[in-house]
């Protein structure tokens, strides 16, 4: 059977087609060759406004899903020329979903109007967390497709996506079986979620079983990333080009910053304080070397900053781990791309005896693959979807 992935919660635009044998999905360890897995950036777009806009991704995911989708398709082999004059219910049905994305509509039903129907068995959608305008387009996308296909729908949780992802296997394209069995890993784990949009501490008792155990009351670590990349004179996104000016930076008395929440004794965790203590910081040693500091300076901050954020996310996890006996450190989203957090976690995950798991570097950020893995475990274990007139897409929406 064909499953098809579909991720609009952010800023990309991104579509996965995978294969599994019914058998193999119902099993104790379920599995799944990757056919296609595309994504689209929206980097650019945002760049201007030093931040994702919610009215231009929403535009974004409008414009790219139809030719993302007939990409996919062409790279799986579902895709085959047919002019076929779609009935009417049916593009009616398309026209009333897609009632606020008119040109998306349009677009799927011109694609079908020249290509046979697929055969997809299973959608798989985020459904939120995110920005509710990008969501809807990826939900509404998906509950048009299901008219056209007949295929059943999982709404799926971002954050479960971003948990799930270690489960893919490095060079997945070319695996039979993409996916490291499910049934070889050993809980409870602690899962630590570092995004542009969340920071969070999930306890992890099964796959499909989470609880959040600590988050940060305010910014989260990857947008307080990006806010001192600005004030540091960075374009956007700047989280990666903090990392790389610290790598270049140097202990330095006059760069100094707190570690917040550190002590608190509980596994929240608080970034905005600290963003507002390296504006603070720019501004003393602005006064004191003037508006122009050199790019030494400028490193030394970043370093410093980079350290902060990491000796404060390594003292909560390892509080996690030990008051919950994990078996293993699940460290995901787009932030655990950064080298110095991810070495002081494998530290950490030595020093306590466990295993450390990392996202495939190409699976750190947002994409569908994720959502696909995370949506066909809970298919596997349960086999229950979602009428399509039921499925909404919740910015806020929780484990």
């Amino acid at each position: 059977m064909y499953i098809l992935g579909i991720e609009t919660s952010c800023d990309e635009t991104a579509l996965s087609i995978v294969i599994t044998d019914d058998t193999v999905a119902k099993s104790d360890s379920p599995n799944f060759r990757v056919l296609s897995n595309l994504v689209i950036s929206q980097i650019n777009v945002h760049a201007p406004y030093g931040g994702v806009f919610p009215a231009l991704a929403k535009r974004e995911h409008t414009k790219n899903l139809v030719p993302l989708l007939e990409t996919a398709l062409k790279e799986s082999d579902l895709y085959i020329e047919g002019i076929k004059e779609l009935d009417q219910t049916v593009k009616n049905s398309i026209a009333e979903i897609l009632e606020r994305e008119p040109e998306l509509a349009t677009a799927l039903i011109d694609l079908f109007s020249r290509a046979k129907i697929p055969a997809i068995d299973v959608i798989l959608v985020t459904n939120g967390p995110g920005l509710e305008p990008a969501l809807w387009v990826g939900v509404n996308f998906a509950r048009a497709l299901s008219i056209l296909t007949h295929a059943n729908i999982v709404p799926v949780n971002h954050m479960e996506g971003h948990v799930t992802s270690i489960l893919v296997k490095d060079d997945y394209l070319n695996q039979n079986e993409a996916l490291y069995p499910a049934n070889e890993f050993i809980f409870p784990m602690i899962s630590l979620l570092v995004s542009g949009g969340h920071t969070q501490l999930v306890l992890v008792r099964d796959w499909g079983d989470y609880e959040i155990i600590g988050e940060t009351i305010d910014d989260a670590v990857g947008e307080a990333f990006d806010k001192v990349a600005r004030m540091l004179g960075m374009e956007y996104p700047g989280g990666p080009k903090v990392s790389k000016a610290a790598m270049k930076g140097q202990a330095n008395d006059e760069v100094s910053l707190p570690r917040p929440m550190i002590h608190s004794g509980d596994l929240r965790f608080s970034f905005s304080g600290l963003k507002t203590a390296v504006r603070y910081l720019i501004e003393d040693l602005k006064a004191r070397h003037g508006e122009d500091l050199d790019n030494q300076l400028i490193a030394d901050i970043a370093l410093e900053f980079e350290q902060s954020v990491t000796e404060v996310l390594v003292a909560k996890t390892t509080a996690a781990i030990d008051t919950y006996g994990a078996q293993g450190l699940i460290v995901a989203g787009g932030v655990s791309a950064n080298r110095r957090i991810a070495a002081a976690m494998q530290t950490l995950a030595d020093e306590r005896g466990i295993p450390l798991y990392l996202p495939e570097k190409t699976l750190c950020g947002d994409n569908s693959l994720m959502i696909t893995v995370a949506g066909f475990m809970n298919w596997s274990a349960n086999n229950k979807t979602t009428p399509e007139e039921e499925v909404v897409a919740v910015g806020n929406l929780r484990f």
